[in-house]
């Protein structure tokens, strides 16, 4: 049996190989490329990556070259030996070999900091490590370049575009298949292709960033708001609306000035400054604020689904995943310390409960408090007790993620488990003991005297838009027929069966559901198909047959043929199914 410290399930070993396979990766580059600088090259999840300064974009078959190098390096069986040098000598040997992304990290390293190079054969890199003992510990035939892009040094889109190649390895070849089959499977199901075929939502270079929804994607988005409302309702949150735009001084006054302001987008009105708003929370503090509170109307828990601006580099774009304007379903919670325990455990229970009817599993984070905070320590640590307590009490699984908590409080992140194994992060709840204070934020206790108000943040889809995505992903885009744009399409075989179709569709839509009727004149074979590319949960394939009898003949998206129905049989049918949120 191998021993588990060398295998991928210790993240350590895992991450010092495929560190080791990016300095395979850049010294093939400098074998090929002698001109190419070198950047930068971590491990990262499922892979690894490495920045070069190269004339040229790295083409398809430049990467096939590359990877084929990489195994001549592996086969070489390369010893990789550390060793330590002085700050100067440190920059002269870079200097020399022409290397100056290198110099550049080596100037910024602190005055005490070790400086220490990996060698391997001819080729030289500046890193702290650590890496494998020899080149020919990593797996020739299992690695793989995956895709080359740009990439601002440093993520400074003031700085050069470097040409920046992933790639991922493993330990043994079928895990590699079985990577590479699950990329495939996500590029099958990648919500912007899928958003393109089913006609629901895209971007345009018009208004990169800025999605579009289409009469469908409007239907899929609007039964996730409905279903939204229905559960905040029955949870006793009351829903608000909040400006897009407002001053300037309320970001100040809310700290997003100071830890936020890169991220935002700006106006000017009446020549006074405005800003448009990254977050919905200032305007939330505003509502509260509009009148006195008792410690009787505590807790006052309001949602809104307010549409936000953030300033994104153009790199960093993706469908609808990351956007530069959404949709967050954010509430804000204002209570009595007392009532703390109790409204993070309800929260917990909203959350469970929504995530529960997509089918998706979950893992929990809490995120403590960042270098970059707001407030004191002592009350940082209060917060991030509470939340860690409610979890406990919960029984709940939780991983610690430290320094990731937002600049005013700590949070609990919640990260989805698509079909196909993939984690996404979506709902938090935050603790925040800092907008109230900056707000003045009050209610009146049962002492008749002023308090502060304990507040939660907390958001489940997180962004519409990018739930959507994931959700999209999630079901390759057959949605479940609650949610399904078009749940079932009526197919007459013949042009005589053609009224009897769409009187079928009319009594359908008067029941409530979404049908439409095909009436192109082809054969049933290509209608059936059509329908299924379209993920549509049902047809209904009509001819004399079933005119004269006034029955259906069913088709299931994903059963197939059902045989023979009424329209009253049916329609109990899918109701049920509909109302069950199958």
């Amino acid at each position: 049996m191998a021993d588990a410290r060398y295998t991928f399930e210790n993240e350590d070993f895992r991450n010092t190989y495929r560190h080791t396979a990016s300095h395979i990766l850049a010294q093939a580059v400098k074998r090929l490329y002698p001109e190419a600088k070198l950047a930068i090259g971590p491990a990262i999840e499922d892979g690894f990556y490495y920045d070069f300064d190269v004339p040229a974009p790295f083409t398809p078959e430049a990467l096939e070259a590359v990877e084929t190098e990489m195994r001549k390096i592996i086969k070489e069986k390369l010893p990789i030996e550390r060793f330590e040098l002085p700050r100067e000598d440190a920059l002269e040997l870079m200097r020399g070999r022409g290397e100056p992304y290198k110099v550049e990290l080596i100037e910024n390293l602190p005055a005490d900091a070790v400086i220490s190079f990996y060698k391997q054969g001819e080729f030289t890199d500046l890193c702290a490590g650590p890496h494998l003992d020899g080149t020919a510990r990593v797996k020739a035939n299992a690695l793989k370049l995956t895709s080359a892009t740009g990439a601002y040094w440093r993520g400074d889109s003031n700085n050069k575009v470097l040409q920046r190649v992933y790639g991922t390895c493993f330990q043994s070849k079928d895990e590699l298949d079985a990577h590479l089959a699950r990329l495939e499977e996500a590029k099958r199901r990648d919500h912007r292709k899928l958003g393109r075929e089913l006609d629901l939502f895209a971007t345009f270079d018009e208004g990169p960033g800025f999605p579009f929804f289409f009469p469908k994607g409007m239907i899929l988005r609007n039964e996730l708001l409905d279903f939204w409302r229905s559960e905040h309702r029955k949870a006793g949150y009351e829903e608000i609306s909040t400006p897009i735009i407002l001053s300037e001084e309320l970001w100040h006054r809310s700290g997003h000035w100071d830890h936020y302001k890169d991220n935002m987008y700006f106006t000017k009105i009446d020549e006074g400054d405005y800003a448009i708003k990254p977050m919905n929370c200032p305007g939330g503090m505003l509502a509260y604020k509009r009148k006195m509170w008792s410690y009787r109307d505590l807790p006052v828990r309001t949602a809104e689904l307010g549409l936000v601006h953030r300033h994104e580099l153009s790199g960093a774009l993706h469908g609808l995943m990351r956007v530069r304007c959404f949709t967050q379903d954010d509430a804000h919670i204002y209570m009595t310390p007392e009532q703390l325990p109790g409204e993070i455990s309800g929260v917990l229970d909203l959350i469970d409960r929504i995530y529960t009817v997509f089918g998706f599993e979950y893992k929990v984070e809490l995120s403590t408090r960042p270098d970059d905070f707001m407030g004191e320590p002592e009350t940082w640590d209060a917060a991030e007790t509470a939340l860690e307590s409610a979890l406990k009490t919960r029984g709940a699984s939780y991983s610690i993620n430290p320094g990731d908590g937002a600049f005013y409080g700590p949070k609990i992140d919640f990260h989805l488990r698509d079909s196909i194994g993939r984690t996404w992060q979506c709902g938090t709840v935050q603790l925040d003991f800092q907008m109230p204070e900056r707000f003045g934020l009050e209610y009146t206790g049962a002492d008749g005297e002023k308090h502060r108000p304990v507040m939660l943040h907390r958001a489940i889809f997180g962004s519409i838009e990018r739930f959507i995505a994931i959700l999209t992903e999630h079901c390759a885009g057959a949605f479940p027929l609650w949610l399904a744009p078009v749940q079932v399409v009526s197919l007459p075989i013949t042009e005589r069966a053609l009224n009897y179709a769409k009187s079928v569709t009319d009594a359908l839509v008067s029941r409530g559901f979404r049908a439409e009727t095909d009436t192109r004149n082809e054969k049933i074979g290509y209608k059936i198909r059509e329908a299924q590319l379209q993920k549509i949960p049902y047809m209904l394939v009509l001819g004399d047959k079933e005119a004269q009898a006034g029955a259906l003949s069913v088709r299931s998206r994903s059963a197939g043929d059902l045989g023979a129905m009424s329209l009253d049989g049916f329609t109990a049918k899918i109701a049920s199914e509909r109302g069950g949120r199958e």
